[in-house]
């Protein structure tokens, strides 16, 4: 997972249309950061190093929203830098907890560790009875990007994207996977609460989620590398079921227009089992979809479109994007454990 881009991501990206949608998203980062600059103290890992250095953490920041932005306003280039940006978030993330747990303990969120595994974020409080923080930060960012959650923010769903590009084209899943995925999610949350309600220690707990985490590495090896579609995400994660199904309280959407002519090529480009012929003729993709927009390049008639609510204008997509670029940014300065 390089976190240098290939030299053909790196194009010109300065135009009329997507100057106003860069500028909006370094400020949107810049907002957010300097509230947590100015108000958690210190939360910014430059700032934790060299008192006052978190104001040029919050201007690079911003900077380089507004360059994630302008690239990814290009639908051919979007799910390249998708996958780029995605993954330099999982390398910072894990990466600061290597260093933390080598002994620079200014990497680290707090004192604390805490299972670097989605999951956690809503299995940990289902056990312990609180700890809604991440759960908290997780539904925000539901409200704003919906699902996008699992196909842009997630620093563990990189490594199942990684896995599942070993394939040069999806296959679907088997139908059951659709309902079964739900049954699993539920699964795993009620067993966290009996866990919690039975007096399980912590460490126990740790073990058991640890154990599940390992677990999800080897969905992904053995089922993600051969299918060529994300079945960590899909199936065995049950924040991802989460994301789908709580990300429809955002309003944004991905919508098949009557232009589309059934050609199914959007079907190779969809690694969340999201497209199939039936989604085709109702007109938008199944509720597995995460907002990716790798099927908006691979559409030859511009059948695909996001769309807010009702409107399906081509701005919907640049504030679309907007948000996504500004929440990596963030994220990219704030997420540590």
């Amino acid at each position: 997972m390089s976190p240098i881009p290939p030299k053909s991501l790196i194009r010109p990206m300065l135009s009329a249309g997507s100057i106003p949608a860069m500028l909006a998203s370094a400020a949107f980062t810049g907002g957010l950061l300097s509230v947590v600059q100015s108000n958690v103290h210190p939360m910014l890992l430059a700032e934790r190093f060299v008192p006052g250095s978190g104001w040029v953490e919050v201007g690079l920041l911003s900077i380089y929203a507004a360059i994630v932005c302008g690239a990814m306003l290009d639908p051919v280039r979007q799910p390249r830098w998708r996958r780029w940006t995605w993954r330099v978030f999982s390398v910072a993330f894990y990466g600061q907890l290597l260093l933390g747990l080598a002994g620079i303990e200014k990497c680290l969120m707090t004192g604390k560790l805490h299972l670097p595994v989605p999951a956690v974020i809503a299995a940990g409080p289902a056990y312990r009875g609180g700890g809604f923080f991440m759960l908290g930060l997780f539904l925000t960012t539901l409200v704003l990007v919906g699902p996008a959650w699992c196909s842009h923010l997630c620093y563990l769903g990189a490594w199942d994207d990684v896995a599942a590009s070993r394939t040069a084209f999806p296959r679907a899943l088997p139908r059951w996977v659709r309902p079964g995925k739900i049954v699993f999610a539920l699964a795993v949350l009620l067993a966290a609460f009996l866990m919690g309600l039975a007096g399980i220690d912590g460490t126990t707990a740790a073990v058991v989620g640890g154990i599940f985490g390992i677990a999800g590495v080897v969905v992904m090896a053995r089922f993600s590398a051969r299918t060529g579609t994300m079945a960590h995400c899909l199936f065995w994660c049950p924040i991802g079921v989460l994301a789908t199904r709580l990300g429809r309280i955002s309003l944004f959407r991905l919508t098949i227009r009557s232009s589309c002519t059934g050609c199914r090529l959007c079907f190779r480009a969809c690694r969340y089992d999201a497209l199939h012929p039936e989604d085709l003729e109702r007109g938008r993709p199944a509720a597995s979809c995460t907002l990716c927009g790798d099927c908006i390049q691979s559409c030859r008639h511009d059948s695909i479109r996001y769309r807010f609510s009702r409107y399906g204008m081509p701005a919907v997509r640049h504030v679309f994007i907007v948000f996504v670029a500004s929440l990596h940014a963030v994220f990219l300065g704030l997420a540590r454990i």
